[in-house]
């Protein structure tokens, strides 16, 4: 019997059994350094090398690309890494915390931009790690789709752990494996010259540095879902830290390799690159190198798809309260997954121009909810929420925020002018020779007017009262 028991309670914890429900204090586990092989092996995939691809094929110089990129992913990492701290102090999923500053049915404004954020990386992620495949054997494309989504899919219901320790062991190996084709890049490049700074460029510059900030930026609408079974008590400077240090780290190894290969190998392609590095290596290392990449795109894959459940029955309960069990998860995972499925089978094969106009979209749309959610958490409300409320129908934020609401709405607008999407440049942007500075006019304007309305309405209560 005591066997029984024993065995329950490991199956118990390894399927997750919660959602976006709070976790309680006895259920808490696990150090804040494991945030950091988390987020290592979450950045290290195809999409994060092809935002090194921006700079070079702008006509920047592969030095000044890696430069802007060591300052885009710091920036936006920092950003990122800031929002850890949320998911021990309210044990809640990321973005049912954005009720707070949202209200209840106001949040899903910023639902509908995380969760197509979470199906537009995925189906990317997809089509990488199929043409990945394609390198070693061919199959049906469809086939191929289903399969890694399905894959995907399954390591995502049985939930948090699992995902920890997919991310944990594929870090290891993905270490393993890029070490090797990182030292013999650099034993040619030193052959060659080295790296040059090369051309210069502010709107390539610029350009570079915010796809780089944007890519980080929008791992925010994640972060505590990963870090809210850690214990209360976990001190927020180290896991601060060791968020930011596995997300840049691999950011920045990763963006730089893209760089260099558009730029001083002129391959522009993932996969292509990666393969001719590792075949100047050692026959089969190239097919090796880009068949690892495809384990790496299903875990964070599966990482997209554990958020979109989280955002969907997060948006559904504004509406209705649902219940909080596995055939809810089951369903929620299984609805992206065919989106994603459908939403690749229609994408173009030159999914370049589509993929850097989707980074940028993605920044435009979580710029202003980051701004508000930080703002919020360590200026206004300093960590003190009342939790219960956040998940009640009739809590005490409201269905409709004020602050949250305008300012956010307010950002998106303040933005306008400084956007540069594809083709379309805003008059501000033009006016300043095509520079896209329109992620920095979004973290001003939204944070700023949080503050000063949250301010205004706790004033205007207090007197009320």
């Amino acid at each position: 019997m005591q066997q029984d028991h024993k065995r329950e309670r490991r199956a118990q914890r390894w399927l997750e059994t919660r959602s976006i429900d709070y976790v309680p204090a006895e259920e808490r586990r696990g150090k804040a350094w494991q945030q950091a092989p988390f987020w290592f092996a979450g950045n290290f995939v195809l999409t994060t090398m092809m935002v090194g691809f921006a700079g070079p094929l702008l006509g920047l110089g592969v030095g000044w690309s890696i430069l802007a990129i060591a300052l885009g992913v710091g920036l936006g990492t920092m950003l990122m890494a800031c929002h850890a701290n949320q998911g021990p102090r309210l044990g809640l999923p990321q973005m049912i915390q954005s009720r707070a500053q949202f209200g209840r049915r106001g949040a899903i404004l910023p639902f509908m931009a995380a969760f197509f954020v979470y199906i537009g990386f995925n189906v990317f992620d997809v089509i990488l790690a199929t043409d990945a495949i394609a390198v070693v054997f061919e199959a049906p494309r469809p086939a191929s789709y289903a399969v890694l989504i399905a894959a995907a899919g399954i390591v995502s219901i049985v939930g948090h752990d699992l995902l920890h320790v997919v991310q944990r062991w594929l870090t290891c190996l993905l270490i393993l494996i890029f070490s090797a084709l990182s030292i013999a890049l650099c034993v040619r490049l030193a052959a060659g010259g080295g790296v040059a700074m090369g051309v210069f460029a502010w709107p390539a510059w610029l350009a570079q540095m915010s796809a780089a900030a944007g890519y980080q930026l929008s791992y925010s609408v994640y972060v505590s879902d990963y870090s809210r079974y850690l214990p209360e008590e976990t001190p927020a400077a180290r896991l601060i830290a060791w968020t930011w240090l596995g997300a840049a780290g691999s950011a920045l190894w990763l963006m730089s390799l893209g760089a260099v290969l558009a730029g001083e190998l002129g391959q522009p392609d993932a996969i292509q690159g990666l393969r001719q590095l590792g075949e100047a290596l050692a026959p089969g290392v190239g097919a090796l190198a880009v068949l690892i990449a495809a384990p790496a795109l299903v875990g964070i894959m599966a990482v997209n798809f554990y958020g979109a459940m989280l955002t969907g029955l997060s948006a559904l309960d504004a509406m209705r309260p649902v219940p909080r069990g596995l055939i809810f998860r089951v369903s929620g995972i299984t609805v992206s997954a065919v989106v994603v499925w459908l939403s690749a089978l229609g994408l173009s094969e030159d999914y370049l121009a589509s993929f850097n106009v989707f980074v940028s979209l993605m920044l435009y749309l979580l710029v202003p909810w980051s701004a508000v959610n930080l703002v919020d958490f360590y200026w206004v409300r300093r960590g003190r929420y009342a939790i219960r409320d956040i998940c009640l129908a009739d809590g005490v934020y409201g269905q409709w925020s004020r602050p949250g609401l305008l300012s956010y709405l307010g950002g998106l607008l303040a933005m306008l002018p400084f956007v540069v999407l594809g083709a379309y440049a805003g008059p501000a942007a033009r006016a300043l020779g095509g520079v896209d500075l329109s992620w920095v006019v979004g973290l001003l304007v939204s944070g700023c007017a949080y503050w000063v309305l949250s301010r205004q309405e706790a004033a205007q209560a207090a007197w009320e009262r």
